[in-house]
């Protein structure tokens, strides 16, 4: 079994399969897929070549097969993935001359669709697809599922669990990265790791995107936090172009050489993705046959950091204190309370992002009311606020239902608050943990109620981390709370607080969590004393603090303990804070939400507001001009520095585009008209269905006054000349993500040279880079969306 093989032997996947279809025939806007049906010799053949180049694992040509693909059309998805699978062992049969054991690993890729609320397909949606997938897969009698080239954790998380849930095989996850570190929706290294490990998966790692070169300090970075094995599957370099064919600028020879350093890095699992060929492979396996046994190797060891994820954020606990944010809680909060009632998430929404504006690394939260749908809104919650903040979220909950509700949805691994020592606690929490993923709180009391000393909650907390560990669940995912509890009616409360911190750090150095407002119940200026026992707590250890970050006198105590204790490398961040304090002052907050910060946070209920009240003393285009567009920059300048991520960047647009409408229908009842839009058509190229890059472009575009004709996925060369000539178009924005579909684009390219020179055209996609671009002819490379924007407004709005 390969499990038994995994992360104790070097294994070798196959390379790529698009160069080798492409060779043998593949025309452009051909499904790859329906050749295991249609050309079963000439898939054999590949794969057998990768079989007889010493590949252990090879995969299906079944990258694209899902349910949202292979819909209403003439082939079914359960023949192809079938016939796919029959394929590769086929090759293996034929291609493996020893004794070795081989595998067939079930490919699967993206559904070329961004998930709710970015897009408009729902996680579930995108799970049943997977699901169809892997359950014809293993029928088939694959040996383990490959989920690779994904560029969002959201779809990944999708797929993991349909996998995890519906079979019994092995799973494998890689993600493609840009050579900052980052994927597509803002995921960097640690928040994926954390994620994936979570999910439970066997495998994890980076492929596509990148040659090997430029993986080697991703891989380091994974090496970090990664405590099960690697994979490593680059392309061989850079897309390239010579007498009209694509090829990548990395030889075997080369590829070898930088596998062979790859390996010493630490990876347990190679191979190769776009442009690699069974030559690559070969030389590769040349190179690092000698590193097989990996027992004296890099190998990843058992990692002792405690994260907790967003899609595009890790907080890890037990370096730096955490502070984590206590307001959205309707505990003692009447405001609160009534917008629950009210179901107006808009507010909940601004606590979050108040919070996040004023120091909160973590949010808590907390929609537990009676007479309310608990699972329901705790879900809604969730994924509202991974709309407008890229904080990691503590699930904090009572009610089972809602908390495998919210953790199921949840971009990320999540805390969850709370587990106890009670038995029947720990059976409801801990299998939803192990299926999910999340660093749990573990609070000290069990049957016999919360211990008066700090040695009896030691002891609980050590119960509570014995029985983690029968789920597989290492303590590093335990963060234990030793309860604050109130002084003025327990006189002993803080000091038996505090001695607890210390011992449960010191007996089994795991990260601690206090609630620290619970010290001062009943006491008059609970804010002295609020602040004071925080500082103390920090200074006994405590990893993280669930606080309220409006509070100037608990962020005083954080910012300057930081300062004290060296977590404030030059006190930056305190001279950032207080830098312009003189000592009576204090820091004032205004909270008034204007439009422009309404669009820049997300806000869409608050920007319609904001545009209709501005209505009364300003000009519609005055509204545009000072405060929509500004936003908008702003937002788009925060996403390419890498401070915004894309859920963001579209929720700002999505803001902007409400608050326009209310301009819009103002200007329309004052007999006005908008300022003339320029067009642009976009369009994903012939034999491409992966769409996320072109409805990225196309809302940004339309928020920033474009007038966008989206011609949609696979489109014909001859559809986009067409369109371009009778619309009078200036400009055509083409996507690829597909090595086999770029051809198309180049064809596309020179048709609208002939027929319509005087029209610019931008290209984009994970498979293009600068150089590539300029070979087919492009007027213009987005690395991202923003830029293209960008491009668009220089190009357009000179006219």
């Amino acid at each position: 079994m390969i499990l038994e093989r995994l992360g104790k032997e070097l294994l070798y996947f196959d390379g790529g399969t698009g160069t080798l279809l492409q060779s043998k025939g593949l025309k452009p806007g051909e499904l790859p897929e329906t050749w295991n049906l249609l050309h079963t010799e000439e898939m054999v053949d590949i794969h057998r070549q990768y079989f007889e180049a010493g590949s252990d694992i090879v995969l299906t040509n079944t990258f694209g097969a899902n349910a949202l693909k292979f819909h209403n059309t003439e082939f079914e998805l359960e023949d192809i993935v079938t016939a796919a699978v029959v394929n590769v062992k086929e090759g293996a049969y034929l291609g493996v001359h020893d004794n070795r054991e081989v595998y067939t690993g079930l490919d699967i890729g993206p559904t070329g669709k961004l998930l709710k609320p970015m897009g408009d397909l729902s996680f579930e949606d995108a799970y049943e697809a997977f699901r169809q997938v892997v359950m014809c897969g293993e029928a088939a009698g694959a040996d383990l599922i490959h989920i690779e080239t994904m560029s969002d954790t959201y779809e990944m998380k999708a797929a993991v669990l349909a996998a995890k849930e519906n079979t019994n095989l092995p799973v494998f996850a890689t993600m493609i990265f840009d050579e900052k570190g980052k994927l597509l929706t803002g995921g960097d290294v640690p928040s994926v790791v954390a994620l994936l490990e979570g999910l439970r998966v066997d495998a994890l790692g980076i492929n596509c995107g990148l040659g090997p070169e430029q993986m080697l300090p991703i891989l380091d970075e994974i090496m970090k936090y990664a405590t099960i094995p690697v994979i490593v599957k680059p392309n061989a370099g850079l897309p390239k172009q010579r007498d009209g064919e694509v090829y990548y600028d990395v030889v075997p020879e080369k590829f070898a050489d930088v596998m062979q350093e790859i390996v010493r890095h630490g990876a347990s699992a190679v191979g190769g993705c776009c442009g690699t060929t069974p030559d690559h492979i070969r030389a590769m396996i040349h190179k690092t046959k000698g590193m097989r046994d990996l027992e004296s190797q890099n190998r990843p060891v058992p990692s002792e950091v405690t994260i907790v994820s967003s899609y595009g954020r890790a907080v890890i606990l037990g370096e730096k204190p955490v502070i984590i944010g206590e307001r959205i809680n309707p505990t003692g909060k009447k405001k609160f309370r009534q917008a629950l009632k009210d179901h107006d998430i808009d507010y909940i929404l601004r606590e979050g992002i108040e919070q996040q504006d004023n120091g909160a690394h973590i949010l808590d939260v907390n929609v537990g009311l009676p007479d309310i749908d608990e699972p329901t809104l705790m879900k809604e919650v969730v994924t509202e606020l991974q709309s407008v903040t890229s904080l990691p979220l503590q699930i904090d909950t009572v009610d089972a239902e809602a908390l495998e509700a919210a953790m199921r949805i949840y971009n990320g691994k999540p805390m969850v608050n709370s587990v106890n020592g009670k038995q029947e606690s720990m059976d409801t929490v801990f299998p939803l943990v192990k299926k999910y993923g999340g660093v749990v709180v573990g609070l000290t009391l069990d049957e016999d109620g919360i211990p008066e000393t700090a040695e009896g909650r030691a002891r609980v907390a050590g119960k509570i981390i014995k029985e983690a560990e029968k789920y597989g669940i290492s303590r590093k995912d335990i963060v234990i709370d030793v309860l604050a509890m109130t002084i003025s009616s327990d006189p002993k409360g803080a000091k038996t607080t505090l001695e607890a911190l210390w011992l449960v750090r010191e007996q089994y150095g795991v990260c601690t969590v206090l609630g620290v407002s619970n010290i001062s119940f009943g006491l008059p200026y609970r804010p002295a004393v609020n602040s004071h026992f925080y500082t103390m707590a920090l200074q006994a250890g405590l990893s993280a603090g669930i606080i309220n970050p409006m509070s100037e006198d608990m962020m005083r105590s954080y910012y300057s303990f930081c300062a004290l204790m060296n977590y404030d490398e030059n006190c930056e961040q305190y001279i950032a804070r207080y830098g312009n304090q003189t000592s009576m002052q204090t820091v004032s907050k205004n909270t008034e939400i204007t439009l422009r910060m309404a669009i820049e946070k997300g806000l869409k209920e608050e920007a319609h507001h904001a545009a209709s009240a501005l209505l009364g003393i300003k000009e519609p285009l005055e509204i545009i001009n000072e405060q929509m567009i500004p936003a908008l920059d702003e937002v788009g300048k925060g996403f390419e520095k890498g401070t915004v991520f894309l859920p963001q960047l579209l929720m700002s647009a999505d803001a902007a585009k409400i608050a326009f409408a209310v301009l819009k229908d103002e200007m329309e009842k004052k007999g006005g008209t908008s300022q003339k839009k320029e067009k642009v058509i976009l369009a994903t190229v012939k034999g491409d269905i992966h769409d996320i890059g072109k409805n990225i472009v196309k809302v940004l575009l339309e928020n920033y006054g474009f007038d966008v004709i989206d011609l949609g996925k696979d489109v014909a060369p001859e559809l986009i000349v067409e369109t371009a000539v009778k619309e009078q178009v200036q400009l055509v924005g083409l996507s690829a993500l597909m090595t086999t579909t770029v051809v198309s684009m180049e064809d596309t390219i020179k048709l609208l040279r002939e027929k319509k020179p005087d029209c610019k055209v931008m290209v984009g996609g994970a498979v293009l880079n600068q150089e590539y671009a300029d070979m087919i002819g492009a007027d213009f490379y987005g690395k991202d969306a923003m830029q293209s924007v960008y491009y668009a407004q220089q190009l357009l709005e000179k006219r």
